[in-house]
């Protein structure tokens, strides 16, 4: 992965602006810098449609800073790997799943996911917001 920094990069780092959080929260109810317009509602409804809990591996293909993935993760305490290409998302997604004390229970992986870097089974759930939009 290069380090120099594209459009996605540059989207993630603007994201993460304090108005713009507040924002997020207000018409959202989330402040993950999300680039997803997944609602709290809706994200709670994946959890839902997964069957999401402990001991259930999660796949959130397209994360970007971690939305919805550790959020699912943080509410329903399932395990979850976050794919993506924007370094600067993932950066963001480490240092809140660092904050959220959810280190332990997620992994990031820089990635596509055209080309997935796993073994088939290695999941039992997989979600994606607004990635092939």
């Amino acid at each position: 992965m290069s380090d120099s920094p594209t459009k996605l990069d540059r989207q993630a780092d603007v994201n993460e602006h304090s108005l713009l959080l507040d924002i997020e929260r207000e018409v959202m109810g989330s402040d993950y810098g999300a680039t997803s317009f997944t609602t709290v509602d809706e994200a709670n409804r994946i959890a839902q449609m997964l069957d999401l809990r402990q001991g259930v591996k999660l796949l959130d293909i397209g994360s970007g800073t971690g939305w919805p993935g550790l959020f699912l993760a943080s509410t329903t305490h399932c395990h979850v790997t976050l794919i993506d290409i924007p370094v600067s998302g993932l950066r963001a997604a480490s240092r809140r799943a660092t904050e959220d004390g959810m280190s332990e229970d997620c992994l990031i992986v820089g990635g596509t996911g055209q080309s997935l870097p796993f073994r088939g089974d290695l999941f039992n759930a997989i979600c994606h917001c607004d990635v092939l939009c």
